[in-house]
């Protein structure tokens, strides 16, 4: 009897190590984004200004940047499944210890050491689908992974306002990290995972940058993490600072906080959306004779320039709550929809055995930006406003979009 085509369904068996590592990807991007749901917790928690909450943020990408080299060459070394499994139960633990933490600096401490478990994430999990994704739809597969980050982050919006409605905030992150744990056991259970080189290395980064490709992407990625980090901070605080809810929504008793959540949760739907779109889009513009990285990078630069167009749209001045769901659910399919397109350009410059720096270094490269900016739309919001901070964001993502173009224009 035929083999049953892989068109016939992403879920057929060649497809069930994709589905296991993008599995692993949510439940990790559950636990790390939970902290991003909480910022309107967290600031009347601890009193804090903009700028402390964009501290709180940036101590979390510290300690994810500083953990990537170590990760990604620990994923080259030993292979991606036990890294995975470790940094899952480490998600977890952290997760819980944010819900723990007495003081402004012993939660920023918490959000560090959940950075560091995270940085696991993306050295393993894009390991895994370049191993396990079938041929041809290495895009789609990248795609559908990515949709992990989006869909746990969408997830966790849900559940730390959710259940912050009914109890008390900590409870959402000890739900949180009852889920990761459990999905660590099943995941250890199912997944095999490939060997890695049995050797510990330093990455050769240099010998990557070299690239021109590699370099332009690289620098992108400052500021594509630049805008998804400073958008996914600041939404919620924005539509409880800023948007008009009208009276037919507080005469229903639902707080801004509930609503920010929600706006949050929506961006990161589209977003999931975005990364299966854009990913099968880049793989139906390689077989159209592209480049494999040009299809790719085209698909980014596409979204960054919408994107560019939506933050210029909300720097026009407050908005009314449906004008803000318009251009979140944008920004979702354009900014939070291209870091799917941006592995699956890095995975076609590198060679296999160097994936796992090669994308620590991406990764890097977006925390730096994600470190860096949402302290400074903090401190833009409280000298200036938010219209200046949204500005910043569209110029950042304007600037991505150009080098993106620079890569699809080198690639012919």
């Amino acid at each position: 009897m035929a083999e049953t085509p892989v068109v016939s369904g992403v879920f057929s068996e060649r497809w069930r190590p994709v589905g296991l590592v993008a599995g692993w990807q949510t439940a990790a991007s559950l636990c790390y984004y939970s902290i991003f749901a909480a910022t309107d917790f967290v600031r009347n928690t601890f009193a804090l200004s903009e700028s402390l909450v964009g501290l709180f943020l940036a101590a979390a990408l510290i300690g994810y940047t500083l953990a990537l080299f170590p990760s990604g060459a620990a994923v080259d070394g030993y292979g991606e499944r036990p890294v995975m499994i470790v940094g899952l139960l480490g998600l977890a633990a952290a997760a819980v210890g944010v819900s723990f933490a007495p003081t402004y600096l012993t939660i920023l401490i918490a959000a560090g050491v959940l950075g560091a478990a995270y940085s696991t994430a993306m050295p393993a999990s894009n390991r895994g689908i370049v191993a396990n994704a079938p041929a041809g739809q290495a895009n789609l597969a990248m795609g559908l992974k990515q949709v992990g980050v989006t869909t746990g982050s969408a997830a966790a919006s849900i559940v730390i306002t959710g259940v912050a409605a009914v109890v008390v905030w900590p409870v959402g992150f000890w739900i949180i990290a009852i889920i990761a744990g459990g999905y660590t056991l099943g995941f250890g259970r199912t997944y095999t995972g490939k060997p890695g080189s049995g050797e510990i290395t330093i990455p050769d980064m240099w010998g990557l940058i070299k690239g021109r490709r590699y370099a332009l992407l690289i620098v992108a990625g400052l500021f594509i993490g630049a805008s998804i980090f400073s958008m996914l901070g600041y939404i919620v605080l924005y539509v409880v600072d800023v948007v008009r809810l009208g009276s037919r929504v507080g005469n229903l008793g639902i707080t801004a906080t509930i609503i920010g959540g929600g706006v949050l949760a929506l961006t990161q739907l589209t977003g999931s959306a975005a990364r299966i779109a854009a990913g099968s889009l880049a793989d139906r513009l390689r077989s159209h004779q592209m480049a494999d990285s040009q299809g790719s990078a085209l698909v980014a630069a596409a979204q960054l320039t919408l994107g560019t167009v939506l933050f210029i749209t909300l720097a026009v001045g407050p908005q009314s709550i449906l004008v803000v769901i318009v251009a979140f659910i944008g920004l979702g399919l354009s900014i939070h929809g291209s870091p799917g397109v941006f592995y699956s350009c890095l995975a076609d410059l590198v060679d296999d055995t160097e994936l796992g720096a090669a994308t620590a270094g991406g990764q890097i490269a977006i925390n730096i930006g994600g470190v860096l900016t949402p302290p400074l739309f903090g401190i833009i919001v409280e000298t200036s406003g938010y219209n200046l901070a949204w500005v910043l964001l569209a110029g950042l993502s304007g600037i991505a979009a150009v080098l993106l173009g620079l890569i699809v224009y080198i690639s012919r």
